[in-house]
């Protein structure tokens, strides 16, 4: 599991589809946002966790495609498929991959973002731990898509539509906990919906695409 860890990271650098990409998507558009609605400072401070779990749902979503189509071009998921490591758990390693490539360094620069959108003091730590919370359930769910739209030419836009309507639920509560935390209201509700969720998804999507590769390997 660590070797193919370690690869996995090593083919995400290597390939530019995990770290620069995500990041520098997530900061464009936390940089453009005050052009397009005003720089009025209560009104940034008023949107900024919904924009900014936004921005983190788009820039995961970048780099969805890549996940699985790497070790399908060249035959590796094939190969996978036979060793002993069950596909359960290379579903999990995959979404592993992602999060470390992807989610973590977007958590790690949103206290920058932040400040950018005049976001409350209070609010940066329920920022983060909400997408410290989320972003794991994004990851996995992307698995999931990645692996409906297996070798289907040109996906991308088909695993868009079939991955963000699995988002809205992480997306809604993530920024609800955000937004209580910078408002200092009661934040438990949405934080215990927030991780069930990513306990639920983690706990059983990695199956549900396992499945789904092995219907298309057959």
């Amino acid at each position: 599991m660590i070797a193919l860890l370690v690869r996995d990271l090593r083919l995400a650098l290597r390939t530019g589809s995990g770290l620069g990409l995500g990041v520098a998507f997530f900061l464009i558009f936390v940089i453009f946002v005050p052009f397009s609605i005003g720089s009025q400072s209560d009104l940034l401070r008023a949107v900024a966790p919904g924009l900014l779990w936004l921005a983190a749902l788009l820039s995961c979503l970048l780099s969805l495609e890549r996940i699985l189509s790497i070790d399908w071009e060249d035959g590796s998921l094939e190969l996978l498929a036979t060793a002993p490591l069950p596909l359960e758990a290379v579903a999990l390693i995959k979404a592993f991959t992602h999060w470390l490539t992807t989610g973590l360094p977007l958590i790690a620069c949103t206290p920058i973002v932040g400040v950018l959108l005049n976001l409350e003091p209070q609010g940066f730590l329920w920022l983060i731990a909400s997408l410290g919370l989320g972003t794991p359930a994004l990851s996995v769910i992307g698995v999931f898509g990645a692996a409906l739209v297996l070798g289907v030419k040109r996906g991308g836009l088909l695993l868009s539509l079939l991955v963000l309507p699995l988002y809205i639920p992480t997306l809604i509560y993530g920024a609800e906990v955000a937004r209580r935390g910078s408002q200092d209201l009661n934040v438990m509700t949405p934080l215990l919906l927030l991780s069930g969720i990513s306990i639920g998804v983690i706990s059983l999507l990695p199956f549900a695409s396992a499945a789904v590769l092995r219907a298309n390997l057959r």
